[in-house]
């Protein structure tokens, strides 16, 4: 493996491994920034950078491919489907390389066309898995999951790199959906503060942010 930016040491866990990417890519900031939910954050994590550090994308999506094989197992879905934009890329490099169909669901209906919220081959029965790069209150996946359960899709499990621990658990428990992360933001700010990727202050700014059960 190369040693360019975006690149991680073979040797390192998985959670130093992703936290080695975080950094590298300087994937998170912090101001005041608008989520899609509509909420204001302190601190913002950009896992859109990611493919565009081809060392750290594979890296990433090894990661992914492996855990979702160890925690479901592939046998447990029939397609994966992504979550525009960000889980889009991740998505689809897995149900290449799991063999699975790959389809995404639109967080609006388009409305030329098919005027389908669902992009892609789906039948009824199928069991598929939502991908996204992050969780925050979970909004995105429980409006993909109600795209694809509309069109006949089962929807049991959503899997996602970095859980940032502000409800998107619970909130997709309570729609019938098991939320699944590598990692949680709360380990991944501590290893970060611990590499001096990140400051007390900032530390403490996005464990502020956790929401405790």
């Amino acid at each position: 493996m190369s040693t360019d930016k975006g690149s991680v040491k073979l040797g390192e866990s998985v959670e130093e491994k992703i936290c080695q990417i975080l950094k590298k890519t300087n994937a998170i900031e912090f101001g005041a920034f608008k989520l899609s939910s509509g909420r204001i954050t302190p601190y913002y994590v950009d896992l859109r950078v990611i493919p565009s550090f081809p060392d750290a994308f594979h890296v990433v999506s090894d990661i992914f491919m492996n855990s979702i094989s160890h925690t479901l197992g592939t046998e447990s879905f029939d397609r994966v489907s992504g979550i525009p934009v960000a889980g889009t890329p991740f998505a689809s490099i897995i149900a290449y390389r799991l063999n699975k169909p790959f389809l995404y669901a639109r967080q609006t209906r388009r409305l030329r066309g098919r005027e389908r919220r669902v992009e892609g081959v789906l039948m009824p029965g199928d069991r598929v898995l939502l991908v996204d790069d992050l969780v925050t209150t979970g909004v995105s996946l429980k409006r993909a999951a109600s795209a694809i359960r509309a069109e006949g899709g089962l929807v049991s499990d959503a899997f996602v790199l970095l859980d940032r621990e502000e409800g998107g658990k619970e909130r997709l428990a309570q729609e019938g959906i098991s939320l699944h992360s590598v990692l949680r933001i709360s380990k991944a700010a501590k290893r970060l503060y611990e590499m001096n990727a990140i400051d007390e202050e900032q530390l403490a700014i996005i464990l502020k942010q956790v929401r405790t059960k």
